[in-house]
């Protein structure tokens, strides 16, 4: 069983009580390298990676040793997913070697990476929906009724992943014949992670894998970090979130543009080194604030309902406005913000958009009213993944395009350009498969199509899910830059800072009902906002 020595900090941040960090940190010396004595157990040396001629990938290098969490950074297409797909065989490497405990080896598919023990947790979750949360554990590893017979043994199958789930305190909410299509997003992503685990891999990667989690679930990821590292399992953990990658890492690797930066000992950086290493340029600090002069309530939601999910939540947004939502996950904010497009149905509640009520009854009906929604699982909801980026920004807005039934080519292609460049998506162009781009240029896609619909309501649903620092601070000042025209901005986030940071005003929930709004200087206090998400007064 992984050990419970991480506490709470009263910031809401975590940390080990064991000391056992720095003991691990005796073995690096200043130049980030491990020292001679201790063996690496995987290296990625000289990667070079192209797609169509364009280079990805040029001398890219990555070493780990056992029990070792090295967290690797970089902005949106800096290559660490692509160099990640390498070390896991999904793609073949132009150049470079890739050694597992001193041998080099050339893997073929994920398969012969998980044979020879590494796994990934990947940042864009990908579950069977209609399968139980057994089978998608051991999805290609089912156990047989008898051997040599296609009959799987659904009872063994139950029990090893009953196991799994009481080993890392996950029972109480999921159980083995769930199905996938009944979990929220915050539990698919800790399936996959115990899905990673039950490979008992020598190196599990990590992409971005606390994105979807509530901070009580980040605590039992981190215990389930502790217990693989004592396990002397190689961790390597991509992360957008500096306060996690400080927390949790022995060492720092960053990519830019493909290359390889440098390598430092954690508690030798600082955020700024990070940050110069990963844009080469500097960024301005902080959060930007509003100067946006707030006008009337644009949206006011009275006795919203939707049984058993939210109760009676009650909403006002003004023009102008950034409200933020605060909560843990389960607390029903998306949830809110999908029935009020459409998405879900409603048994009560009214829609008051400018002074007059409306009935929204699908998402078609919400883009017509200029009520457009971010939602946060891009995959499922914002986006057609294996479409290009011109036909994802066009969706939802062909009555800007089309003329007697037909699209305006020229017009599409004109709009695509102009707002994916106000997003700074990094892309060949616009006819490239949003498939082929990093997860945060997905989301600024998302983005693009959201602002082409002109809203009057903006809802952002974790705006900056999976987006690097240079990114982020881009979609801030969008942000700022909307509620100066007078749009009002919902913006759902897990992310305190940003919460704090961004918002004018904030909404907490907690079970399904609205706790407080807090304005002014208590807007801007954690321990009022956390208060009130864990049900206080």
């Amino acid at each position: 069983m992984p050990r419970k020595d991480f506490q709470k900090r009263s910031e809401g941040k975590f940390f080990q009580t064991s000391g056992q960090r720095e003991q691990r940190m005796q073995n690096y010396n200043k130049e980030g390298n491990i020292l001679e004595k201790t063996k690496y157990i995987l290296e990625a040396r000289g990667i070079g990676k192209s797609f169509s001629g364009v280079t990805v990938l040029k001398d890219a290098e990555l070493c780990i040793a056992p029990g070792e969490l090295h967290a690797l950074m970089g902005e949106n297409g800096a290559g660490k997913s692509t160099l990640m797909k390498i070390i896991m065989g999904i793609y073949t490497k132009d150049a470079g070697t890739v050694l597992l405990d001193g041998k080099e080896m050339e893997f073929k598919s994920a398969r012969d990476a998980l044979d020879a023990g590494i796994s990934m947790i990947h940042q864009e979750l990908s579950p069977i929906p209609e399968m139980t949360v057994a089978e998608n554990v051991f999805l290609g590893r089912e156990l047989k009724k008898f051997k040599g017979l296609p009959f799987v043994n659904k009872k063994e199958l139950n029990a090893k992943t009953q196991e799994l789930l009481e080993e890392y305190e996950l029972s109480e909410f999921i159980r083995p014949e769930m199905k996938m299509k009944d979990l929220n997003i915050a539990q698919v992503q800790m399936m996959e992670i115990i899905k990673a685990v039950s490979y008992n891999s020598k190196v599990i990667i990590m992409d971005e894998p606390t994105s979807s989690l509530s901070e009580k679930e980040t605590v039992t990821l981190f215990r389930i970090i502790d217990s693989l590292r004592e396990k002397k399992v190689g961790i390597i953990y991509i992360s957008h979130r500096m306060e996690e990658v400080f927390e949790l890492s022995d060492r720092i690797s960053v990519l830019r543009d493909g290359q390889f930066i440098g390598c430092v000992n954690t508690k030798e950086a600082s955020r700024e080194d990070l940050i110069n290493m990963m844009v080469g340029r500097e960024l301005e600090g902080g959060y930007p604030s509003n100067p946006a002069e707030k006008g009337g309530v644009v949206l006011e939601l009275k006795n919203f309902t939707r049984k058993g999910v939210f109760e009676n939540v009650n909403l006002k947004v003004h023009s102008g406005e950034i409200l933020g939502m605060a909560g843990l996950v389960g607390a029903g904010r998306s949830e809110v913000m999908k029935a009020l497009v459409g998405y879900d149905p409603l048994d009560e509640g009214e829609i008051i958009l400018e002074g007059k009520s409306i009935t929204i009854r699908h998402p078609r009906e919400a883009v017509k009213n200029h009520i457009i929604m971010a939602s946060e699982d891009r995959k499922e909801l914002g986006l057609v993944i294996d479409r290009s980026i011109k036909e994802n920004v066009s969706l939802q807005n062909f009555d800007k395009l089309a003329h007697a039934s037909f699209i305006n080519k020229g017009k599409e292609k004109q709009l695509a350009n102009e707002y994916t460049q106000k997003m700074a998506t990094k892309m060949n162009g616009i006819d490239d498969a949003v498939s082929s781009l990093s997860g945060g240029n997905q989301q600024k896609v998302v983005l693009a199509k959201c602002l082409l619909s002109d809203p009057k309501v903006l809802i952002m649903d974790e705006p900056t899910r999976g987006i690097d620092v240079g990114a982020k601070a881009a979609i801030y000042h969008i942000m700022i830059e909307l509620a100066k025209q007078g749009i009002a901005i919902i913006m759902i986030s897990s992310e305190m800072p940003e919460l704090i940071g961004m918002s004018d005003r904030v909404m907490v929930m907690s079970g399904g009902k609205v706790t407080g709004v807090l304005e002014g200087e208590e807007a801007k206090s954690q321990q009022r906002i956390m208060n009130l998400a864990f049900g206080g007064n």
